[in-house]
Formats: structure tokens, sequence, C-alpha cells
């Protein structure tokens, strides 16, 4: 689609000074760690994926969106048979691709070779919005080829999966930011949405803790399936975040990039 990714790319960019802006001035919790190494680790990792994935492009005939492109000239896909109205595709397509992803999220947190590739996001000792764009180049391949194979099974119309995209980017960057919501505003916004609050309690270090809360934008499927944890036991001031690395290495770029390869 025309000028796609430059959309996509200023939204992004848009979102992003505003979330960090904002957790600059309201602030959830200290920081254990100065932004400076975390953010060039969790930008390097960002840009690794960002080179990982246009090289896929070489390989794979399409992305996700030229997927969507593809089974729409093709006839392919679930909405194609249908030919339901535009907006009503446009939003169920949009809830079911979240709703696979967040299924994938679960399966990652499962699955003992996928956790290794996970667990480079977790790893991270502090939580900002930086922590929503660190995952391993591999993971996000992962990531991509199961985004292709539910747009061919779906067959959405290519608005559709922007739109997705947009919006799984933009509260994936909302819900790890460091940003305190009022009380009565976080419980509005989570009957809907993932809170920073909400999404907290997914990075605590328990195991039992960390394996809740899997969802990146509606919070509808954790309460569907019961993975949802309201609040963290130690309280979001006391809790711990991350893994077992509770240091520095987290934040050195090459350690990170190296973790799922690390015999423990």
């Amino acid at each position: 689609m025309e000028n796609e990714t430059i959309i996509r790319f200023g939204v992004f960019l848009g979102l992003f000074s505003l979330f960090a802006l904002t957790e600059a001035v309201l602030p959830r919790r200290v920081r254990s760690q100065t932004r400076s190494k975390r953010w060039v680790t969790n930008w390097g990792i960002t840009i690794a994926n960002t080179v990982f994935v246009r090289l896929m492009a070489f390989v794979l005939p399409v992305l996700a969106v030229g997927a969507a492109v593809d089974a729409t000239n093709q006839g392919w896909g679930l909405f194609n048979a249908l030919m339901l109205p535009v907006w009503l595709e446009i939003v169920l397509a949009v809830i079911i691709l979240d709703f696979i992803i967040w299924a994938q999220h679960l399966i990652t947190h499962k699955v003992p070779l996928l956790w290794r590739l996970h667990r480079v996001h977790h790893a991270d000792v502090d939580m900002d919005v930086t922590t929503a764009i660190r995952f391993h180049p591999i993971e996000i391949g992962l990531s991509m080829l199961i985004k292709i194979g539910a747009v061919y099974l779906l067959g959405p119309a290519a608005i559709a999966v922007i739109l997705f995209e947009i919006i799984l980017n933009g509260t994936a960057m909302f819900n790890h930011a460091n940003i305190r919501l009022p009380l009565w505003l976080d419980a509005i916004v989570r009957r809907v949405l993932v809170t920073p609050d909400m999404h907290r309690v997914h990075h605590s270090v328990h195991r039992h803790e960390h394996d809740s809360n899997y969802g990146f934008s509606l919070s509808i499927w954790d309460r569907m399936f019961g993975t949802y944890i309201a609040q963290p036991e130690a309280g979001h001031d006391e809790m711990e975040v991350g893994l077992e690395w509770q240091d520095d290495r987290p934040a050195r770029l090459g350690w990170s990039l190296a973790l799922p390869f690390a015999r423990k």
C-alpha cells in the first residue's frame, strides 16, 4: 500500500515521543538504571529487528500487508469468502489478529525453546517505552511468519492489517511505558485496553505473575481465559521487574542478543 511505511513510522515516532515525554514527567516507578545504556541497547535490538525483517522480505514474496493484498487479489481467506461490509471486516480482523497475537504470546511462555527467545524481552530490569521494542530478531521473524499465515487464512483488507499493526505498536508502547495513571482512570481503561499497571504484573520476576496478563492491546482475552492478575503481590513500587539477572547485563546489547543461546 502506497506510503504505508512512512505512515506507520511517523505514527510510531509520534507515539514513542509522547509516551517517553509522559513517563519523564509522570513516572510510575523510580528507575533502577539510567536511561542511556538501556535505551542504546533496546534501540540497538529494534534496529537489528528492522534489518532482519527487511532481509526476510527478500526471501519471502510478501510480508503481512503484502500478504493481505495478495490474498485479496487471489480471493483467498475467510473475509474474501464472506464479503462483509468493509467496516465490519476491519473491526473483526483487528480483533481476531489481536487474539492470535495474545495466543502467540502465551505460547512463547509455555514452550521452552520459544521462552529462550522471549526472555530477552523480559530480562529488562526496568520497564519503560523502550521495553516495548526489545524483542530478539529471531522472535520477531517467527512472529512475522505467524502474522503472514494468519493474514492468508483470514484474507482481510490491507487497511485492516495496517490499522492492526499501528494499534498493536501503539498500545504496546503505552502499556510498557513507566506512566502513572490515576487509579480511577486505570480501572476504566483496563476494562478494554491493557494499561501500564496491568502489564507491569507480566514483567514481574515471579513466574506465577509473569505467566499472566499476556495481552498487548485488548484486556478481554486474559479475563476470558483466566490468565488475568489485577495487581502484583508486592505492589507496583516494591515489585522487582525482570528475570534472574538483576544487574547491568540485560542493558548490554551483545549479552541480550546472545541470551537465547546461553546455557542457562
